[in-house]
């Protein structure tokens, strides 16, 4: 079946390798409008979304995420030229899965504009230690807000072959 959605899903991968021109504004506002239309649990829309361009500040989160975690690679964003941070409400069931819903709209919405994303929860190690408080001030998460995911977007500097798929995944009830 041929069809614009399933071929933007289906061409989607998780980019880890960017130009460094970043992305326009026009094609940052389209791709933040299209997460606002994302659905949410009874429309609670229970996320905030900061967008950060600023170098320092995605270097100075992947420094305390690595040192958390104890990660020893280079930059767990893959030096994108644009990271939305995602945080969700505390204390709201669904909120985390509102922002993963939240996120993959973004990420179809960057790759029908030819744009590449990936999704990240490495992140969440800056927000594990004792900066937790310091990175959600940085980051400009409201009051009773927590990190829930990340997506670095960008131009994409190398491709990627689509994953193995499993359909045994896949049962019937009938």
């Amino acid at each position: 079946m041929s069809n614009p959605v399933l071929e933007t899903i289906s061409e989607r991968r998780s980019i880890r390798a960017y130009k460094k021109e970043q992305i326009t504004q026009e094609q940052l506002d389209a791709i933040l409008a299209s997460a606002l239309e994302s659905p949410s649990a009874r429309n609670r829309q229970p996320w905030h979304m900061t967008v950060v361009r600023n170098k320092s500040v995605v270097a100075e989160v992947n420094a305390e995420a690595k040192k958390i975690l104890k990660l020893d690679r280079e930059d767990i964003f893959y030096d994108a030229p644009t990271v939305v941070f995602i945080s969700a409400e505390k204390g709201w069931q669904w909120s985390k899965l509102d922002a993963g819903i939240l996120v993959q709209t973004m990420a179809l919405a960057a790759q029908s504009l030819g744009l590449g994303s990936v999704i990240l929860g490495l992140p969440a190690g800056a927000f594990q230690g004792p900066r937790e408080g310091y990175f959600n001030e940085l980051l400009k998460f409201p009051p009773n807000y927590e990190f829930a995911v990340a997506i670095s977007i960008g131009v994409p500097d190398a491709a990627k072959e689509a994953h193995e798929q499993e359909p045994d995944k896949i049962k019937y009830v009938d």
